[in-house]
């Protein structure tokens, strides 16, 4: 009976161990718009890589040491932060009860802006092959704030993003959970979801 017993516990101890360790490097995502389109469908099911912008403050660990007091702002990406061209997905700074998908287009200290459809990050036309329709929309240069992500939807007409957000709700990089892996539902749509590098 004991060995049944001990079996039992270790078995639990396991697959708590074993849902913690899920729950902290990915997540299941349901997108539930059309601003990604084609690159996501309205009902595809996203396996999102969260530990790809694993972040770590300094502080949190130089306050497990008594007396010394750290105070930093900026977060170390052991492995590396979200990068033009990647999906992500990240809880809206608007109401953060809300996720959202999109695709980075500038980071830090860039300048973003649209002339008649076509982006431009610091003066340079980027190539997005990824785009059915750019449409023609313009938007006055944006400079993307220290901290900060400019992110857009591939449907640009159907898309609420940093365009519409402007400054007073940007995504800063506490608000990304991580990166769209995975499209594995319906599996007619099932890829891996890569990155594009602009030139």
């Amino acid at each position: 009976m004991r060995i049944i017993i001990r079996e039992l516990f270790e078995t639990i101890i396991l697959a708590v161990l074993i849902f913690m360790a899920l729950h902290m490097t990915v997540q299941n995502f349901r997108v539930q718009g059309p601003s990604m389109k084609p690159t996501l469908e309205i009902q595809d099911h996203v396996i999102v890589n969260k530990i790809v912008y694993t972040q770590i403050r300094p502080s949190t660990i130089w306050d497990l040491i008594p007396f010394i007091n750290f105070d930093d702002k900026e977060s170390i990406f052991p492995f590396h932060p979200p990068e033009r061209g990647e999906v992500i997905i990240f809880r809206f700074p608007g109401d953060e009860s809300r996720d959202f998908v999109k695709r980075v287009i500038g980071l830090s200290g860039d300048t973003v802006e649209m002339k008649r459809g076509q982006v431009y990050v610091n003066g340079v036309a980027i190539s997005e092959p990824y785009l059915k329709n750019r449409g023609d929309a313009s938007m006055s240069p944006v400079v993307v704030e220290e901290g900060t992500y400019f992110v857009m939807g591939d449907n640009r007409s159907a898309s609420n993003d940093s365009r519409h957000w402007g400054k007073r709700t940007p995504v800063r990089a506490e608000h990304v959970v991580g990166r769209a892996w995975i499209n594995f539902w319906p599996i007619s749509r099932w890829q891996i979801l890569s990155s594009h590098e602009y030139d």
